[in-house]
């Protein structure tokens, strides 16, 4: 399969996992006593979207044919798309054009290193396209896993999440956490969709973790947002984080995630977490 078939073949399934989840009433539709589609039929996306029905069934059939920003809008608008999905929408049927191609080498800047050193008992990463930990500081392996003692192969965050036992005992209702970082993984993947190296991770998590098997066919995407996170730390018991995600200016692809303390009991739990010398080497390390 080349990759624009595969890439068609994205587009269909998401429209098709888009259509399914809505009901006729969402879209303005009365709703019929007999109904065995599940969700919206593609006439009746067809018809709200004002294309014709056999196109649009050649678009969920993956079938070469060129979709207009306008039908494409109309489609957005139609399905109920958030602002995330219509822009994973655009990037399938190849309306916006991909970031720049990023560098080999993803690197840390001196600066950016000693700006984690800086949040000192709040965990902080910086992390590259294809969500590889490239640094921390020692609040994060104190608290998230100690990415230093990790090959650097295995520095990544969906493979912590996906396929490390310790993630499920660390996340408070991990499946739930689990679920929103895919479908954020799944937006930001798409705009590196010619990285082999992304490609690889994707097909070895599919193999690797039967949930994540299970949940990247549904086509959910999200944006990184900021949210609460709580966690059972061995040591220090339930910490309660607030967290964020900073995109570096000047640096496509590299982002860089912080954890603070939602309330005064976990700032005190991560202060003596900070103080306790449970990493050898120092404050902070370089991937």
């Amino acid at each position: 399969m080349t990759k624009n078939n595969e890439q068609r073949g994205e587009l269909a399934t998401f429209l098709r996992t888009r259509r399914a989840r809505l009901s006729p009433t969402d879209v303005g539709l009365p709703r019929t006593a007999r109904r065995k589609t599940v969700g919206l039929r593609r006439e009746e996306v067809a018809q709200l979207a004002g294309v014709g029905v056999t196109w649009y069934t050649w678009l969920e059939q993956g079938r070469e044919i060129n979709v207009s920003v306008q039908v494409l809008d109309s489609l957005a608008q139609t399905l109920r798309l958030s602002a995330e999905e219509k822009a994973h929408l655009f990037l399938l049927a190849g309306q916006v054009p991909l970031q720049h191609p990023a560098p080999q080498q993803e690197q840390v800047s001196p600066f950016l290193q000693k700006l984690l050193e800086h949040q000192r008992s709040s965990p902080a990463y910086i992390m590259g396209r294809r969500w590889d930990v490239l640094a921390w500081n020692r609040a994060a392996c104190q608290v998230i896993t100690n990415f230093a003692a990790l090959p650097v192969e295995e520095r990544n965050i969906m493979r912590f999440i996906f396929t490390y036992e310790e993630s499920r005992h660390r996340f408070v209702d991990w499946e739930a956490m689990a679920q929103r970082i895919l479908a954020q993984f799944r937006a930001s993947s798409s705009h590196y969709r010619d990285d082999e190296q992304l490609g690889a991770l994707i097909t070895d998590l599919q193999h690797c973790s039967p949930e994540f098997a299970c949940w990247w066919p549904r086509h959910e995407v999200q944006g990184r947002q900021a949210g609460q996170k709580k966690l059972l730390h061995p040591q220090a018991g339930l910490l309660e984080l607030d967290h964020s995600t900073f995109q570096i200016d000047g640096s496509p692809g590299l982002k860089m995630v912080i954890y603070l303390p939602a309330n005064e009991e976990t700032a005190k739990k991560l202060e003596l977490l900070y103080k306790q010398e449970t990493i050898a080497g120092g404050v902070a390390h370089l991937g």
